[in-house]
């Protein structure tokens, strides 16, 4: 069997000045600025950055003084992030691990899913593993932050394909088709840099407020709210994400 898109080293390694633009790092200290308003956590707490990349949310959790432990199962990219944590003199922990398996019981008072970090998984079962083990990390009174991109939203702004130009000046190509009711969505996406052209076709399962929220009360969360975006503001016809703040009971 071919491995899994979310698996290959060589999707990451291409894409990823795509995905973490100059922009998006400027954007990172406004976005835990604005988690953790949502989420309440203490000063200086555990927290635990599943997914963390490069380390674009983990280090500015650092730099406010948060217990933070940063996992991602792309290699590269810890050691990117554990560069710049050197530069800046900051103290973390990185691990490289699937967010499928990691699971330290009871461990955080805080735990993060940004930037549609979740629902790869062609078994849904597997999505609900996750889920789990973010359960069993957290404390009692602990927090999950999910942020994604919500089928409602998704389904409002939908586009077949459009073309960017990146911070290097490559074209990149996004093309976009929902399947399985609604259920999946199969992107390929192209980047045309330096005279050459890269491929990849990456998947992953949409999902609804109502359905995110009924799969984390299933798993053992208590109070479980939506919201349109990290600001807080309603998930209704205006959302731009979808943003789930989950509390363990």
């Amino acid at each position: 069997m071919s491995t899994p898109w979310h698996e290959d080293d060589a999707f990451w390694r291409t894409f990823g000045p795509a995905m973490f633009t100059a922009k998006r790092w400027q954007d990172g200290p406004a976005e835990i600025e604005r988690v953790l308003a949502l989420a309440g956590t203490p000063a200086g707490a555990p927290v635990l950055d599943m997914c963390c990349g490069p380390g674009r949310h983990a280090l500015e959790l650092a730099r406010r003084g948060f217990a933070v432990t940063a996992v991602d199962r792309t290699a590269a990219y810890l050691a990117q992030a554990h560069a710049r944590a050197a530069d800046e003199a900051l103290s973390l922990e990185f691990v490289e691990g699937d967010m499928r398996r990691f699971v330290r019981p009871a461990a955080f008072d805080l735990a993060l899913s940004l930037f549609t970090s979740f629902s790869y998984f062609a078994d849904p079962d597997e999505d609900r593993r996750v889920l789990q083990s973010f359960r069993r990390s957290l404390r009692s009174g602990g927090v999950l932050v999910l942020e994604l991109m919500g089928k409602e939203v998704l389904a409002r702004i939908f586009a077949e394909r459009d073309w960017q130009r990146l911070d290097d000046g490559a074209l990149m190509l996004e093309q976009r088709r929902v399947t399985d009711d609604w259920c999946w969505i199969e992107n390929r996406w192209t980047l045309v840099q330096d005279g050459e052209v890269h491929e990849f076709e990456i998947s992953h399962r949409l999902y609804s407020a109502a359905e995110l929220r009924g799969l984390l009360q299933a798993v053992g969360f208590g109070e479980v709210r939506c919201y349109g975006a990290l600001d807080g503001r309603p998930y209704d016809h205006r959302a731009q994400r979808l943003v789930i703040v989950a509390r363990t009971p």
